[in-house]
């Protein structure tokens, strides 16, 4: 678990579901987009999850053989979302398990196996390994898909392809989607290179920038209604909304999103720290503190160090068992880097600046253009530019891409 300092977190117990209201449809501008409207408990001084709001939800499904598109986050209060579903006798038919797994404690990019819940009995599909798209045969005998997951709000967060192909593969065989939005702690802001066309992959698969200000409903908005999806096809998308919530609000997250993202430290520093993962550096995977320090054996400054060990969620860390010097940046409160909403490229520019001359600094698969967006990167830093200036390219693919993004937003 992690938390925010000074913020208060409320219960919320099913009895609350008893007191919740649907005051109707209101049809989304984008075609074939829906979003379920919803008037708040004034009681509840906090954030409400899509997955709480039950009554919103549970008469779509009812007499329907549902998917869910769920993982470890999928949570109301201490109840997974699929045994929560179970009880209220929804016939709940498969799993679908993102990057990480369904209970998410696989390391990041580790292959996701098919298998069987034990506690439930059910089939759990992987849509993390060979397959990332639910095949048509996966499909077979469903009526609806449910999708429920903690974003983080970074385009190479891969939960959001995960949402693409889902969308997708509805799409394809008629089935509607129904996402239960959670909040965004990333979506206080916009920032980032936008990504560039060639460079699609699983973890960037449009043209926004790296963090792009969306809960994890609204982005499958904007799939829906810029045509994103294959041949520009339409999916039946309808978004539970959250309660209570501001793009400038925040609350803590009662899960951890991955193995390496621990705490709310780490999850606002992951945007420009993850950089480094197409590096030479580490970002402190297989350490008590992933993304929040990077360092390297040959960092000139010792002040500060750490040793990546192997273990759970990080089996093979990178520079494991070696002495790696840098920066702690676990020391700052979490509400200092809440405030600085913004994409700070300056350690990554002094580390190219100081470890380029010594040893190679990328690595050799170029996943560092997968994870900027193009391969501007490499080309400024070898020309020498400074982080402002690097930045300063973005300014106007950010000023259109908010102006897109803007028409999708559900909440202030």
């Amino acid at each position: 678990m992690f938390f925010i300092p000074s913020l208060k977190k409320a219960s919320f117990s099913i009895v609350s579901f008893l007191i919740l209201t649907i005051i109707g449809f209101q049809s989304c501008k984008q075609a074939n987009s829906q979003i379920i409207q919803y008037e708040p408990n004034i009681e509840e001084n906090r954030i409400i999850t899509g997955a709480e709001k039950m009554l919103d939800y549970i008469p779509l499904l009812k007499d329907k053989k549902v998917g869910l598109v769920v993982n470890h986050t999928s949570f109301i209060g201490n109840k997974h979302l699929a045994d929560s579903l179970l009880d209220f006798e929804i016939n709940v038919l498969k799993i679908f398990a993102p990057e990480h797994g369904f209970r998410g404690t696989a390391d990041a990019g580790a292959k996701i196996k098919d298998g069987v819940d034990p506690k439930t009995g059910l089939p759990v599909f992987s849509l993390y390994g060979k397959t990332k798209k639910p095949t048509p045969e996966m499909m077979e005998d469903l009526d609806i898909m449910v999708f429920d997951i903690q974003d983080v709000g970074c385009r190479f967060y891969t939960y959001i392809s995960t949402l693409t192909y889902v969308m997708e593969a509805c799409a394809q065989k008629g089935i509607p989607l129904i996402v239960l939005d959670r909040p965004n702690p990333n979506g206080h802001y916009v920032d980032g290179p936008v990504l560039k066309k060639g460079f699609e992959s699983f973890v960037g698969m449009h043209e926004v920038p790296v963090v792009y200000g969306l809960t994890i409903g609204e982005y499958g908005l904007m799939v829906n209604g810029e045509g994103w999806l294959e041949n520009g096809i339409q999916c039946d998308y309808t978004v539970i909304e959250l309660s209570q919530y501001e793009h400038r609000k925040s609350e803590p997250l009662p899960i951890a999103p991955s193995p390496n993202l621990p705490s709310y430290n780490s999850v606002l520093l992951y945007p420009w720290l993850c950089f480094f993962e197409g590096t030479v550096v580490s970002v402190g995977r297989g350490t008590s503190k992933p993304f929040q320090q990077f360092g390297h054996p040959l960092y000139r400054d010792k002040t500060y160090s750490f040793t990546p060990k192997s273990g759970k969620g990080a089996t093979y860390p990178k520079l494991e068992n070696q002495l790696c010097y840098g920066i702690d940046l676990s020391v700052k409160d979490p509400l200092f880097h809440y405030a600085q909403a913004s994409f700070n490229l300056d350690y990554f520019v002094d580390m190219y600046n100081e470890l380029n001359s010594t040893s190679d600094f990328f690595l050799k698969n170029n996943f560092i253009d997968k994870l900027y967006g193009s391969d501007q990167l490499r080309k400024d830093l070898m020309a020498g530019k400074t982080a402002q200036e690097i930045k300063d390219s973005w300014s106007e693919d950010l000023v259109d891409y908010t102006l897109m993004s803007a028409k999708y937003h559900l909440y202030d």
